[in-house]
């Protein structure tokens, strides 16, 4: 995927938050919908192949009264995470009335895994949909990230049914990070008060990392690492760390693999790196520090 299209994904989510969220949120506060929203069609549209093999291994789950499920079920998809709810994203779309929107959206996002779990409860997303329900504009954006016109899955969409005929390529998951981190960083500039304070430039990130590695590069062995950051942000020093890392060692034809580990205090950049790393399917952990 080239830039072109990456940007044309940014630009259609950057006007979801333009089409329904004007007059109902100020500008500043775009970001608590359409963050949480973008990682939540995302996921979604990763589980979509594996949604009935869930429903059905649950059912088995249920009938043998199994009580922790969460392992089997994201193994049915295929994930480090799953969603045992009966709905996709998309079945949510014919709705007709708005408490019953309400109640299955509330149940779709029970369903998720208590991974996804945290990264919602770190956005307070659910103390958003009150307010989109009685503004009437929680189903228009529920249209919106489910759209034909953007594909946030890594499965290309077709234009024929032979499917010879491309008409949006699937969204790899380090395509998929770049685009999350785009709309961070517009957010954030949107944002004076937070310009620089969650979000480091890229190519000084960079720089730390060479200045990190490149000393050691003769030391780098056929081994395991791990990486800490403990005021990570959103994550993006650790990720790339990582892809520098994995180069270096590459180019000295050594096999490593890298552990990343990170601490933020604050809940919603804590949000935003956890939701990144698991759209990146990354071998990461990270914490919440609660300041002492």
């Amino acid at each position: 995927m080239d830039n072109q299209e990456y940007n044309s994904i940014v630009s259609f989510i950057w006007g979801i938050a333009d089409d329904c969220l004007r007059d109902v949120y100020v500008r500043g506060k775009y970001r608590d919908v359409i963050l949480p929203m973008t990682v939540i069609r995302r996921l979604d549209a990763m589980l979509e192949g594996t949604k009935e093999a869930v429903l059905t291994m649950k059912k088995q789950l249920e009938a043998a009264k199994i009580d922790n499920q969460w392992p089997a079920l994201c193994n049915a998809a295929g994930q480090a995470f799953c969603n045992a709810s009966p709905f996709l994203l998309k079945d949510l779309t014919s709705r007709s009335k708005k408490q019953t929107l309400e109640a299955d959206f509330k149940a779709y996002l029970d369903g998720f895994s208590p991974n996804v779990q945290e990264i919602l409860d770190k956005f307070k997303f659910r103390d958003q949909i009150k307010t989109m329900v009685d503004a009437d504009i929680l189903g228009a954006v529920i249209d919106k990230f489910t759209s034909s016109d953007i594909n946030l899955s890594p499965n290309p969409v077709y234009k024929d049914a032979e499917k010879k005929i491309v008409k949006l390529p699937g969204l790899d998951n380090h395509g998929m990070g770049t685009i999350f981190e785009e709309l961070i960083r517009r957010f954030n500039e949107e944002n004076n008060e937070e310009a620089g304070e969650h979000w480091t430039p890229r190519d000084v990130v960079e720089l730390m990392a060479d200045l990190a590695f490149y000393p050691v590069e003769d030391q780098i062995k056929d081994a395991t690492y791990s990486c800490y950051d403990g005021a990570c942000g959103t994550g993006g020093m650790l990720t790339v760390a990582q892809a520098r890392l994995l180069t270096l060692a590459k180019r000295r034809g050594k096999n490593v693999s890298i552990h990343l580990f990170g601490q933020e205090i604050n809940p919603e950049t804590y949000a935003i790196c956890k939701a990144d790393m698991l759209l990146k399917v990354c071998c990461c952990e990270c914490t919440q520090y609660d300041g002492r």
